[in-house]
C-alpha cells in the first residue's frame, strides 16, 4: 500500500541505534535521521501502556446515565386498595417498581469514572508509546510542514505523495499551529498534535505517525529552550 522507509540498525555499543528516512513533501528522500533508542525509552512495558490506554478510555466516558427510584417518581405512597376482600391481586402503593410509571428498583445515578495515574508513568508510556511506533515501521519523517493559509488540499496532498492518504495517521509538529490544524481538520482518520501534547493513547489509536524533524528534535530533547 505503501512503502516503508524506517529501517532499525544494529545495536552499537549495546545501544539500538533507530535510522529514519526524511522525506519532503512531494516524498522524495532529502536525509537520514539517526538517534538511539533510549533517547526515547530504555524499553516497552506492555503493561503500562495498556493500564495507560485504560486509564484514557475511561476519563472518555461521561458517566451522566440517571433513573429514577420510588423516591423520585410522582405520585402518592398510599396503598391503592384494601390488601382482602376486592378479589384483586395485592397491591402497594403506585410508585412501586412492578407497576407502570413506577421508579426503578435499583436507580442509576451519575458515576465518575476517571482516575489518574502517576505522571511519571503516564509520560513515559507516551515515550515508549512513540518507540513501538519507530519499531513497528508505521512512522514517516519529514522535513518540514510549514503553510502559509489553511487549505486542506495541501495537506491532503502531501499524506498522498507520502502514500498516507489511505489509513488514518497522527500529524506531529513541534508547537502549536492553528494554520496545519485548520488545513488537516476535515481530513477524515487524520489527527493533529504538538509534540508537548502527545500521549500514549493517540500514538497507539492512529496507525501511522508523521513527524516534522524539529517535532522529532523537540522530543528527543535536541531543542535549545
Amino acid at each position: 500500500m505503501f512503502e516503508v522507509l524506517s529501517v532499525v540498525l544494529p545495536y552499537i555499543n549495546g545501544v539500538e541505534m533507530i535510522s529514519v528516512a526524511i522525506q519532503d513533501k512531494a516524498g522524495k528522500e532529502v536525509g537520514k535521521y539517526e538517534f538511539e533508542s533510549t533517547e526515547l525509552a530504555n524499553g516497552i512495558n506492555r503493561q503500562l501502556l495498556h493500564d495507560v490506554v485504560v486509564m484514557y478510555e475511561a476519563n472518555k466516558r461521561i458517566g451522566s446515565s440517571k433513573t429514577k427510584s420510588r423516591g423520585m417518581v410522582v405520585g402518592s405512597t398510599k396503598k391503592l386498595y384494601r390488601q382482602k376482600g376486592t378479589g384483586r391481586a395485592r397491591a402497594g402503593a403506585s410508585r412501586t417498581p412492578v407497576r407502570r410509571g413506577g421508579g426503578h428498583t435499583f436507580a442509576k445515578t451519575p458515576k465518575d469514572w476517571s482516575y489518574r495515574l502517576p505522571k511519571k508513568a503516564v509520560k513515559l508510556a507516551t515515550r515508549m508509546a512513540i518507540l513501538s511506533k519507530f519499531e513497528d515501521e508505521q512512522v514517516t519523517l519529514i522535513d518540514e510542514l510549514a503553510l502559509q493559509a489553511p487549505k486542506t488540499k495541501e495537506v491532503a496532498g502531501v499524506l498522498k505523495a507520502l502514500g498516507l492518504s489511505s489509513t488514518s495517521c497522527l500529524l506531529t509538529v513541534e508547537g502549536h499551529d492553528p494554520v496545519v490544524w485548520k488545513s488537516a481538520r476535515n481530513i477524515a482518520g487524520v489527527q493533529v498534535s504538538p509534540a508537548s501534547d502527545l500521549n500514549a493513547y493517540d500514538v497507539l489509536h492512529q496507525r501511522q505517525m508523521v513527524l516534522t524533524k524539529s517535532a522529532l528534535d523537540r522530543l528527543l530533547g535536541r531543542v535549545e529552550e
